[in-house]
C-alpha cells in the first residue's frame, strides 16, 4: 500500500498593524508580506526591514503548522518589533492552506514504516 507524501501548511500574512510608541524602523502600518511554504512574497515596490524580519522568522514555521487549541502559538497573533525603541506591532494571520509533497521539498526519503 503506497502512502501519500502530501502535507499541508498554513499560508500566512504578516502585517504591520499598529504601534505602541513611535515607530523608528523602516516600516509603516499596512506594510505586509506573505508566506507560502518557504517562500516570502512582498507587494511590488514594498520593502521590509531585516531586524523585525529576523525576529519574526523563528515563529513563522510554528504558525504554519497545526497546533493545539490551547497552545499560545495558536492564539497569540501579535509580535512586537525587536527594537526596544520602536513601537511597531506585527500581526501573523493564517490565511489559507497549501498542500505540499515531501518529495518536492527534500531529497531525504520517507521511512517505509512512517505513517
Amino acid at each position: 500500500m503506497k502512502t501519500s507524501d502530501e502535507f499541508e501548511l498554513y499560508d500566512l500574512k504578516v502585517e504591520v498593524v499598529g504601534e505602541a510608541n513611535e515607530m523608528v524602523c523602516d516600516h509603516k502600518v499596512g506594510d505586509y508580506f506573505k508566506l507560502s511554504g518557504e517562500n516570502l512574497s512582498f507587494p511590488p515596490g514594498q520593502t521590509f526591514p531585516i531586524y523585525p524580519l529576523a525576529a519574526l522568522l523563528p515563529i513563522l514555521p510554528a504558525k504554519q503548522r497545526d497546533t493545539h487549541t490551547n497552545d499560545w502559538i495558536t492564539t497569540d497573533m501579535d509580535v512586537a518589533c525587536p527594537d526596544p525603541n520602536c513601537g511597531a506591532l506585527f500581526r501573523i494571520t493564517r490565511t489559507g492552506r497549501t498542500t505540499f509533497r515531501h518529495s518536492d521539498v527534500t531529497l531525504v526519503p520517507l521511512d517505509k514504516n512512517s505513517k
